[in-house]
C-alpha cells in the first residue's frame, strides 16, 4: 500500500491492496457491526460493481472506496445519500480539474467531467423492521489514471482530462473531507440544501433526456428532483413522471 491517507477523524480507515468489491467488503464489515464511518478503501477490485450489477473496470490507478454509515433515517432516505456522494465527489474534483472544466451530475448517481463519466456511486443498505435503516454503505469509484474504453454513457478519467498529476490518495483525502462536510449539512438540515446544490450542477436539466426502466423506455424533458430525490419527467403532452429508479441517457432517444 501508498502512505496511509490524512482522513477526518470521524473515519477509520480499512486499507486493503486488493480486494473482490470494496462493497462487498463494507457490507461484510456492516453486518459484523462495524461502526459508522468504516471506510474500506482498495488499490485494485476483482469484481468491482456498477448499479444493477454492471461491472464497474477496477485498475490499480484509480479510487474504490465504500463507507459504512448508520444515520437515523427512514430506509426511503437512503438515496439521498447519492446526491450527497456526488456533491463531494465534485467538491473533490473542482480544484484539480483544469480552467473552464465542466463538472455535472447525472440522475441518480453518476458524475461527469466535460460530458463524460468520471465516477460513479453505488448505494447498498439494511433495515430494520419498521423500514428503518440498520446500514448503509456509500461506495463510490473515480477513474484517476485511467477509464474503460467502448462503455456508454463514455467514460472519463482525470488524467484523461488533462488535470495536473494527481495521487489516489489526494482524491481520497479531499472526498472524505468534503463527504464529512455534506453529510453533516443533510444530517443537520434535510435534503433540501443537498437538493438546491445539486440541481446548480445538473445535467441535461431542461433538456431532452431519455429514460429506461425495466419494461419500457421513454423520451421527455428533465423538469427537475422532488424532495424525496425523484426524477421529474415533462412529457409531450405537459403531464409529468416520477421516476424513483431507472437508467437516464442525456440527449434524448437512446
Amino acid at each position: 500500500m501508498t502512505a496511509a491517507p490524512n482522513l477526518p477523524p470521524a473515519y477509520s480507515l480499512v486499507a486493503l491492496d486488493e480486494v473482490d468489491s470494496t462493497n462487498d467488503e463494507a457490507r461484510r464489515l456492516a453486518e459484523a457491526g462495524a461502526d459508522d464511518g468504516t471506510l474500506v478503501w482498495a488499490q485494485v477490485q476483482r469484481e468491482g460493481r456498477g448499479r444493477r450489477g454492471s461491472a464497474w473496470v477496477s485498475p490499480k490507478g484509480n479510487l474504490y472506496l465504500s463507507l459504512v454509515l448508520r444515520p437515523e433515517c427512514a430506509a426511503a432516505e437512503a438515496v439521498q445519500l447519492s446526491f450527497v456522494a456526488a456533491l463531494a465527489v465534485a467538491d473533490a474534483l473542482s480544484g484539480l480539474v483544469p480552467p473552464m472544466s465542466e463538472i455535472r451530475f447525472k440522475w441518480p448517481n453518476d458524475v461527469l467531467l466535460n460530458r463524460q463519466k468520471v465516477a460513479g456511486i453505488l448505494i447498498e443498505s439494511s433495515t430494520t423492521a419498521p423500514g428503518r435503516l440498520d446500514w448503509l454503505v456509500v461506495g463510490i469509484g473515480v477513474n484517476v489514471a485511467a477509464a474503460p474504453d467502448d462503455v456508454s454513457p463514455p467514460a472519463t478519467s482525470l488524467r484523461g482530462e488533462g488535470c495536473r498529476p494527481v495521487t489516489v490518495v489526494e482524491v481520497l483525502e479531499g472526498l472524505s473531507r468534503h463527504f464529512f462536510v455534506w453529510v453533516n449539512r443533510w444530517l443537520d438540515d434535510g435534503f433540501a440544501p443537498v437538493r438546491k446544490a445539486w440541481l446548480r450542477q445538473a445535467g441535461g436539466k431542461g433538456e431532452a433526456i431519455t429514460v429506461n426502466l425495466p419494461d419500457e423506455s421513454f423520451t421527455g424533458i428533465f423538469a427537475d428532483i422532488d424532495g424525496r430525490g425523484a426524477l421529474i419527467v415533462e412529457l409531450a403532452d405537459g403531464a409529468r413522471r416520477v421516476v424513483t429508479a431507472g437508467e437516464v441517457f442525456l440527449g434524448g432517444a437512446r
